[in-house]
């Protein structure tokens, strides 16, 4: 491990060229050093912290920053310029919105009927079938 200590702190560009010459020597060990360096996240466009390990600092702003703006993105759609049109644009939006919930409410109804009908269905059969325990057929004499 003192091997992967000394690489490290070269950076990435040791560890391509170590990869690039293990490839060209023995391919398996290629191979192994390359999921290695995928496996421990070396190879990923992060920073390095620390003895052995590559990680990017800001992970979780970014995320945090990308959320927010998907999320503005979604609820204020940009100016068209027009503003009948934009008009237009949300009041038809707000008309689908509302069709979708309708329809979402429509399909669980029908899905309640449906489970309804069936459960009945088997407490229907449930009632008709014999009292006692199911016998097994009897078998058959061979020719």
């Amino acid at each position: 491990m003192e091997l992967v200590a000394k690489v490290d702190d070269i950076g990435k560009p040791a560890w391509i060229g170590l990869l690039v010459l293990s490839f060209i020597l023995f391919w398996p060990l290629g191979l192994a050093l390359l999921a290695f360096l995928i496996w421990s996240g070396r190879m990923g466009c992060r920073k390095h912290r620390g003895a052995g390990r590559w990680v990017f600092e800001g992970a979780e702003e970014a995320r945090e920053q990308v959320g927010r703006w998907w999320h503005r993105r979604e609820r204020e759609p940009a100016s068209s310029g027009n503003r009948a049109f934009d008009e237009y644009r949300h009041e038809t939006l707000k008309r689908l919105e509302e069709e979708q919930q309708e329809f979402q409410g429509f399909l669980e109804r029908l899905r309640h009927a449906k489970d309804k009908a069936e459960f009945d269905q088997f407490m229907a059969d449930r009632r008709h079938r014999p009292a006692g325990p199911p016998q097994a057929p009897e078998p058959q004499p061979a020719a």
